[in-house]
């Protein structure tokens, strides 16, 4: 059974979800010591590869609330859905969650997808058209980035309304020692406005 709901227009893919198509991947290197100001200026660096809530940021940069439309949320059943490999290590069968992320004016921000386990995902999100952050605060968190990568999206290009290339990541939330969900994050690159340019120039 698939429950969809649908955002306040009509860019969704309720029964598939929206990766990228990527141009340059990040190795555990680059996790752990960051790239050169030239390839992600600093300011993105601290978005993408920082373990905050992205949504906190997200309303900090701009002022306004961070609100989500729910686009999607669909039992998958043992299926990988071709998300990134370490779903294998979210206990099936799953569920997965997309999710815009805005400001309360409207602005398009980020994309997100989320797989949970099925039987306990009513636990964790009981409210589901609040932020995942919003929902898990009051647990112990542990944020396990795996990765993250620049590419390209026709359909997230049309959803943002800004050309590619993109900025994302992947990472699993831990909780008790045991991974909680696997999270898939797009940021438009209208944040630019806030954290300027995503290439920092040459001295």
């Amino acid at each position: 059974m698939t429950a969809t709901f649908r955002p306040t227009d009509s860019v969704t893919l309720p029964t598939a979800w929206h990766s990228l198509n990527p141009i340059w991947e990040g190795s555990d290197r680059d996790i752990q010591t960051g790239l050169p100001h030239d390839q992600l200026a600093p300011t993105w660096q601290m978005l993408l590869l920082g373990d905050g809530s992205p949504t906190r940021h997200l309303q900090l940069l701009t002022g306004e609330p961070t609100e989500v439309d729910v686009i999607d949320m669909s039992a998958i059943g043992l299926t990988d859905d071709n998300a990134p490999k370490v779903v294998e290590m979210v206990p099936a069968p799953r569920l997965r969650r997309q999710v815009w992320l805005r400001t309360a004016s409207g602005q398009r921000l980020a994309y997100a997808t989320s797989w949970w386990e099925q039987s306990h995902v009513d636990e964790y999100l009981k409210n589901r058209s609040i932020p995942i952050w919003t929902s898990l605060a009051r647990l112990e968190l542990y944020r396990d980035l795996k990765g993250f990568y620049c590419g390209h999206s026709s359909a997230l290009e049309k959803a943002f309304g800004q050309p590619g290339p993109f900025w994302g990541r992947h990472y699993l939330f831990w909780h008790n020692g045991q991974p909680l969900t696997l999270i898939y994050e797009v940021f438009s690159p209208y944040l630019q406005k806030y954290l300027g340019a995503m290439q920092s120039k040459s001295t």
